[in-house]
């Protein structure tokens, strides 16, 4: 029986900069109990188990395709920072930020709360932890992708939370099947 072929999707990606530190609070989430961790020397096994799912659902690819050695490359560069968001002492998703492109930008490279966990009112925290953690870098700016595979509201909250769209392109993705 011949392997079935993936599909292709194209998707529309929006490119957005926030050139200065917000000023805004949120209160940690306290139903369910919230936690996050700064990860360090965090195993192969254990990042792809989150990048999965959280990115499964938007069709994320780019780390499932690579090689073993070169992320591990990636995940234990100093450049990379990496926190795990958990829910009642279960992983519920993880931000990574990219830190390559200083002193002109940190990245937020991937940020994503599995399905289970969307709508219990991590999101804005969450995000906001992200942003926090990125300017502690004193960059320029912070930059962070998204595009018309993500959760619906993606766009919506990073602009909220003070992101202005730059750019926008198209890519072609590989399904998650």
């Amino acid at each position: 029986m011949a392997a079935k072929k993936p599909r292709k999707l194209k998707a529309r990606v929006t490119h957005l900069e926030m050139p200065a530190r917000p000023h805004k609070t949120f209160a940690v989430p306290t139903v369910p109990r919230t936690a996050l961790l700064h990860a360090e020397n965090m195993k192969l096994h254990f990042y792809r188990y989150l990048y999965e799912q959280v990115g499964r659902p938007h069709h994320w690819y780019e780390r499932r395709v690579m090689k073993d050695g070169d992320l591990a490359a990636i995940l234990d560069a100093e450049t990379t920072e990496l926190a795990v968001l958990y829910a009642d002492g279960c992983p519920a998703g993880f931000f990574e930020l990219n830190l390559a492109g200083l002193p002109e930008a940190v990245e937020i490279a991937y940020f994503g709360i599995m399905p289970d966990y969307q709508g219990l009112g991590f999101g804005k925290w969450f995000l906001n932890a992200a942003i926090q953690q990125a300017w502690d870098h004193d960059p320029a700016k912070v930059t962070v992708h998204t595009n018309t595979l993500d959760h619906p509201a993606a766009l919506g909250l990073y602009q909220k939370m003070g992101f202005s769209p730059v750019a926008v392109s198209e890519e072609t993705v590989t399904t998650w099947e």
